[in-house]
């Protein structure tokens, strides 16, 4: 439910607490008020229904931004290398995994947009509150970890770009930084999203980098709908390696803290669901189309040559693609590459100083200048700059780190989806917007998935002569336990009370429903098996990060 004016005029008065109970539990301020959007403005006490084809486009145009900067941030430095990488070794053979994300990518960031709408909390806040400090420490820990490493994965690809493009480094990368701070410094949030999706449009570069490299469609057009692992068992290993890289580059956890964070900075609300959720749509399309026009690209100029299945780096490709199609094909993918690095800049730091700013109480908005929110601003500026630093010391392996950190949120996914599905099946937190039965079995399955590929991952890491034979079996393994969990969690729902299980979700007057303070909420009941499942999990984790970074410390010494 929107504010009225009235009350917009009384929450300026007192910008220290959300005085209007329709606010639920809000955390900041500013996080209440007009939606300031960087193609057009909603007001707070604008509750005019929407009818014909201008108010409507009027609107998404206004709230158009969480869904596509966070699918631009999704294709960015690590995503050009890990596509072009699958790209170069195997030609187009791995683009099945593109359109198997698809559904994957969407119930994901509608969960979490869906979270940010009608709670007006953030992600880690709420795991925080919902499930004690451990799991919300652990949580945070994890993302953070990951994030840093993630953000100087960006600025790799600032350097090779430049590098390619005869810039020098160090004034590259320093301008590279000052742009990233300065963009969020401003104190608007609508100049920042401006900003943002100017560089969201450089990602289109990528369509006449395709039509310029001339793929072949056809084949492009098998690879899309005929799932296979090239290279044999000899690499079955290093293909399994690539494979969780691109589901942690395509669906990496950064992203569920980020859009969620970013919904309330934009405060929007349940009101316009469906129009973010189109929002979602056009990122989602945007990010398919990019890296398939990646992996087309680069599969059309190495086939044939001796450097085909000699991956390096972003550079390598760039330089690839210029010999194939010309020096303009190289300049484009250079440019491309440097603004994806600097969309996932942006995107990667934010959700990591909202999510301090919701953990540790700060103010946590893009509404504020620097002075209203110098925690929430240093912690975005500080993994900047020390991103920036560690980028320029001298003999550093960054295309290994580069695989490495995808690799790595590939294995750290589960748990942020396992949080995710709990969150989003929380009636105290989402009342009539909690998930239906067929979101919850598609997430669910989709959860088993991520742990099966994370139990492959780690067991090619152990046995690098790993057998096709052997990680099916693996896989029917995995397979096994997940149809166990589900009969065990069907049982435990038929022996419920029959109230409880034909208790139906009323979802009526969904639109101005909000979640009321935390402070409000009923803590919810932690079953022992829930408890037992969660802590295997968080242990299997925690086996498999380090086993990755093994594997990666290994090659980077080799290399």
């Amino acid at each position: 439910m929107t504010l009225t004016a009235q009350n917009r005029s009384a929450a300026t008065k007192d910008r220290g607490a959300v005085i209007d109970q329709n606010c639920g539990a809000v955390l900041d301020s500013e996080h209440v008020g007009d939606i300031r959007g960087a193609l057009g403005t909603i007001r707070l006490d604008d509750t005019a229904p929407r009818r014909g084809t201008s108010a409507v486009l009027k609107t998404l145009l206004a709230i158009i931004g969480p869904g596509l900067i966070v699918m631009c941030g999704d294709n960015d430095a690590g995503a050009f290398a890990t596509y072009g990488q699958a790209g170069q070794n195997y030609g187009t053979r791995l683009l099945w995994t593109l359109l198997l994300l698809v559904p994957v990518l969407y119930v994901n960031q509608e969960m979490v947009l869906r979270l940010g709408a009608v709670t007006g909390v953030g992600h880690a806040r709420l795991i925080l509150e919902r499930f004690g400090k451990f799991w919300g420490a652990f949580s945070v820990i994890d993302l953070f970890i990951l994030n840093a490493l993630t953000i100087v994965t960006e600025f790799i690809g600032i350097t090779l770009a430049a590098g390619y493009l005869g810039l020098p480094k160090i004034a590259s990368v320093v301008l590279a930084a000052l742009v990233i701070v300065c963009a969020a410094f401003t104190g608007s949030f609508r100049r920042f999203e401006r900003i943002a999706v100017a560089f969201c449009a450089g990602s289109l570069l990528l369509i006449p980098l395709y039509f310029l490299s001339h793929p072949g469609p056809s084949q492009m057009g098998r690879d899309f709908v005929l799932p296979q692992l090239p290279g044999g068992s000899g690499q079955l290993a290093t293909v399994m390696l690539l494979i969780i890289g691109i589901v942690g580059t395509t669906v990496a956890p950064w992203q569920l803290f980020f859009q969620q964070s970013y919904v309330i900075d934009k405060r929007i609300t349940p009101r316009y669901m469906q129009y973010e959720k189109a929002d979602l749509w056009i990122g989602i399309v945007i990010v398919v189309i990019g890296g398939a026009a990646i992996m087309g690209a680069t599969t059309a100029a190495f086939a044939g040559t001796h450097a085909f299945g000699q991956f390096t780096n972003a550079a390598g490709l760039a330089a690839g693609l210029q010999a194939h199609a010309g020096r303009v094909a190289g300049v484009i993918f250079a440019v491309a590459l440097l603004d994806a690095s600097i969309i996932g800049a942006f995107a990667v730091s934010l959700s990591t100083a909202y999510a301090i700013g919701d953990v540790f109480g700060l103010k946590h908005s893009l509404h504020r200048g620097v002075k209203g929110a110098k925690g929430f601003y240093a912690v975005y500026g500080g993994l900047i700059g020390a991103a920036a630093a560690i980028v320029l010391l001298p003999g550093s392996p960054l295309g290994l780190l580069t695989e490495g950190v995808q690799t790595l949120a590939g294995v750290l996914l589960p748990s942020a989806s396992v949080f995710l599905l709990l969150l989003c099946n929380d009636r105290e937190v989402l009342g009539p917007w909690v998930n239906g039965s067929k979101t919850n079995i598609f997430t669910g399955a989709v959860v088993a998935i991520l742990i099966s590929l994370s139990v492959i991952l780690t067991a090619s890491v152990l046995f690098p002569q790993i057998s096709p034979r052997q990680i099916t079996d693996i896989m029917a393994g995995c397979g096994a336990v997940s149809v166990l969990a589900a009969g065990w969690a069907l049982t435990r729902r038929l022996r419920a009370p029959e109230a409880a299980r034909c208790a139906a979700i009323d979802r009526s007057g969904r639109d101005s429903w909000r979640m009321p303070s935390l402070a409000l909420l009923q803590r919810p009941a932690m079953s022992a098996g829930r408890k037992v499942g969660m802590s295997a999990l968080r242990l299997y984790l925690a086996v498999a990060m380090i086993l990755v970074i093994v594997k990666v410390v290994q090659l980077a010494v080799a290399h």
